[in-house]
């Protein structure tokens, strides 16, 4: 009974970390798109104090080549941050299915011996 109390307390820390991560990344890509639309906006701004909009062109305002290029490694850096929230989603719902499997064999065993577990007796004494 106390292994399975265990088994699940690391299961639901697991989930929340899982989360804890999928909402991080979240936020970091939201904030490079930020930054990235910053870039764009400087690049554009740049291009149209300058008049040149080919970055090809020997006149081409250094400002808007650097801009240009920290805005291109930040939307390398948002491709591959969205491939580490895929992935992290796809483990917390791994989790959340071993969480919910864990949940489920402990109350059986809570019903089997009689007793209840602590959810289900905080659900009892709020009906």
């Amino acid at each position: 009974m106390r292994s399975r109390e265990t088994l699940l307390r690391l299961h639901r820390f697991r989930t929340e970390e899982k989360r804890r991560q999928a909402a991080d990344i979240d936020f970091m890509i939201q904030d490079f798109m930020r930054k990235y639309d910053d870039l764009d906006a400087q690049v554009k701004f740049e291009e149209g104090r300058s008049g040149v909009s080919d970055p090809a062109h020997f006149n081409y305002s250094l400002t808007a080549k650097s801009a240009r290029a920290r805005r291109d490694n930040l939307m390398r850096s948002i491709a591959d941050l969205r491939d580490q929230l895929n992935d992290v989603q796809l483990a917390l719902a791994i989790e959340e299915q071993e969480l919910r499997r864990a949940e489920m064999l402990a109350e059986k065993d809570a019903q089997g011996s009689g007793g209840l577990m602590p959810i289900q007796a905080a659900a009892q004494g709020m009906r």
